[in-house]
């Protein structure tokens, strides 16, 4: 999430103005460039219920209105005492238990009944926006507001420059997940704002985070080697890097920082779609108001309002005055936001030559079975070679006009595809409205080819949410649905969209959930922050609400042999920025699972369908030899109806399938 990532810079400011300004900077750094495609409007799938129930849901908090199609509620349980009102953040997974960031800390929840989800470790521990990640006995959380201390406490650190400021990433022993111990951090000059944990299938002895930092560079005297200077005027700098902290396992303790590669070398700013039609009229409208207009990157945009005041306080301060600002200190703030601008954004470009491209990722999506990764990185779209852990190297970087903010990336399983999510405005402003146009604030969807991103489509939630409703492509994940790519995604107050991007010119939504705005009269920030498939749940972090998990439901686009088929996947952990490789082991409902397919598509003849149907439940009747005979026939006739099938490769599949299962029989 990128709408706290400037919250350091304004160290006189109340946090609500912090995170006002964050939003701005998002904007700054929504600078995507070379292409500008068109998209078609998204799709849903045949059978959606029209008109979409989504649009015009009553508000309110813990009793909003509701619409769900092709999913269904397990559970919904709101926050405890201490994180009410704080807001939640990202998930992980270990075993039976949910590890849920919040900005004042960390839940931990056990789901081994997910119908009852109950907390085993609430821990007060604040540092925006404490992104969360677990491998084995570690919980790693990442840190970046100025608020955050080494010692946990709630009082902050109000000093420009403090030893006791946590700016990175705090490891906890969670042997005992109900008593977490707080064991290291490793600081960095950036914070972290998300972070990315690396499980090399060659070391076993190690594990690597990745450390993505959007903040501006800490003081030197705070952190010692920090600069914020270009790299140009010291090599040495802070900007245009991650960082790669090595982690021995045996001793955690000795976690440090083992490179700060520059994946972003040679990169140029892309260029701005600039602004909706909606966000033109506030413009006019804050203008004629005598709100405070900036410019950041070529972009215009209205100073939020709860930081402009507390910059004026800051201004009637300097000059030892008390009460109600001026006009003369209104103009000495207007004429003071440039160069505030620029500081908080990054250096300029140099010279007569181009502006620089990013200088940060937000998140790095990991792949370590494929050996890559996707870094969604500012104005670009960056694939990664991470064969080499700690010394990641740039293989591609696209960029697009019509994106403002890459923010994260999702693989399909067998890294033939990626996609990227876009979040304009940041994550608390609304960017689904109905004249938003349909490119902007969505996914884009690659191909990989021979190491190049191709761009192929488009996908955004296709109900409007309306003007006070915080709502924007976010976190989601691959579902293990063999022979399909289908994800779950989070999109804030849009809430929850399933689709199915197997056709990638072409994805479909096949399934959704959504609530009503918290407040139908003004902006709260809340939604769903991420959502995610792990071992049969679809388990989501609610912002302001709490934690949902559901779970899939049949319908004409998904098939209960597909869903029982997910559910055979089971994992022992996820991260959210760690891409597990699904593998389906041998089952009836695998094989089942592809002879719907087939079905759905018109791919085998029907009569062969009835009779592949009739042979699988004979030998599921089966034991034995008799059972591992009747699979291997079939799996030999449907060899043969390959050569004669409309989809020739699913039916191979299915004929794979059907042997694994005769060669699984005892």
């Amino acid at each position: 999430m990128a709408f706290e990532m400037l919250s350091s810079r304004v160290l006189g400011a109340p946090r609500a103005a912090a995170s006002a300004v964050a939003v701005l900077a998002v904007f700054a750094a929504c600078a995507p460039a070379t292409s500008t495609s068109t998209a078609p409007s998204p799709r849903m799938a045949s059978g959606a219920p029209t008109p979409d129930p989504r649009v015009g849901l009553k508000a309110g908090l813990f009793d909003a209105g509701e619409a769900m199609w092709n999913m269904k509620r397990v559970s919904f349980t709101q926050p405890p005492q201490a994180f009410l009102g704080k807001w939640n953040s990202d998930l992980a997974f270990r075993g039976d238990y949910v590890f849920q960031g919040n900005f004042a800390g960390f839940q931990v929840w056990d789901i081994s009944t997910p119908s009852r989800p109950v907390i085993v470790k609430e821990l007060v521990c604040p540092a925006s926006q404490s992104d969360v990640s677990v491998y084995k006995n570690l919980l790693f959380v990442s840190g970046e507001g100025l608020e955050g201390r080494l010692d946990c406490g709630e009082q902050g650190v109000t000093a420009a420059s403090s030893k006791d400021r946590l700016r990175g990433i705090r490891i906890f022993d969670i042997s005992d997940v109900r008593n977490p111990k707080y064991i290291t951090n490793v600081q960095t000059c950036r914070g972290s704002h998300t972070h990315s944990v690396l499980v090399d299938p060659k070391d076993a002895q190690n594990v690597y985070v990745y450390v993505s930092g959007s903040a501006p560079v800490r003081p030197s005297t705070e952190l010692d080697g920090c600069s914020g200077a270009p790299p140009s005027a010291d090599p040495k700098s802070a900007l245009f890097r991650i960082e790669v902290i090595k982690v021995p396992l045996a001793n955690p303790t000795q976690a440090a920082i083992v490179n700060s590669p520059r994946i972003f070398e040679g990169l140029v700013a892309p260029k701005s779609h600039g602004l909706a039609p909606d966000d033109k009229a506030e413009i006019d409208r804050a203008r004629a108001r005598g709100a405070f207009i900036v410019e950041v990157q070529g972009e215009t945009m209205v100073l939020p309002d709860a930081f402009a005041a507390a910059q004026l306080a800051n201004v009637v301060r300097s000059r030892g005055g008390t009460g109600a600002a001026t006009a003369a200190d209104s103009a000495k703030l207007r004429e003071s936001l440039p160069a505030m601008i620029a500081q908080m954004v990054g250096p300029a470009a140099g010279g007569d030559g181009p502006a620089p491209g990013p200088n940060q990722c937000h998140d790095i999506t990991l792949y370590p079975e494929q050996g890559i990764a996707g870094g969604a990185c500012e104005g670009y779209g960056l694939l990664l070679d991470i064969k080499d852990p700690a010394n990641p190297k740039r293989i591609t970087a696209v960029s697009d006009s019509n994106f403002a903010y890459w923010h994260s990336a999702t693989f399909n399983n067998d890294a033939t595809k990626v996609l990227f999510t876009d979040e304009w405005g940041g994550g608390t402003a609304p960017k689904c409205r109905e004249s938003d146009p349909r490119e902007w604030g969505a996914n884009a969807l690659f191909t990989i080819e021979n190491g190049a991103l191709k761009f192929q489509s488009y996908y955004k939630l296709p109900a409007a949410q309306t003007a006070t409703e915080n709502c924007v492509a976010h976190n989601g994940s691959m579902i293990p649905v063999p022979g399909r790519d289908i994800m779950v995604q989070s999109w804030y107050q849009g809430g929850i969209s399933i689709f199915d991007f197997t056709d990638i010119k072409n994805p479909v939504e096949i399934a959704y959930q959504d609530r009503g705005p918290i407040d139908a009269s003004k902006m709260e920030t809340g939604g769903t922050w991420s959502v995610y498939w792990y071992n049969g749940l679809l388990v989501s972090s609610e912002i302001a609400r709490g934690l949902d998990i559901f779970e899939l439901a049949p319908s004409a686009h998904l098939t209960q042999n597909e869903i029982d088929a997910s559910k055979t996947v089971r994992l022992e952990y996820l991260n959210p920025q760690g891409q597990p490789k699904y593998v389906w082991p041998p089952s009836f409902p695998l094989a089942l699972a592809y002879v719907d397919q087939l079905q759905r598509s018109n791919g085998l003849e029907s009569s062969r369908i009835n009779a592949v149907r009739t042979s699988l439940s004979a030998a599921e009747r089966a034991m034995g030899a008799a059972r591992r005979d009747a699979l291997t026939q079939l799996a030999s006739q449907l060899d043969g109806d390959a050569g004669r099938a409309r989809d020739a490769a699913k039916v191979r599949m299915l004929a794979a399938a059907v042997r694994d299962l005769a060669s699984a029989t005892r």
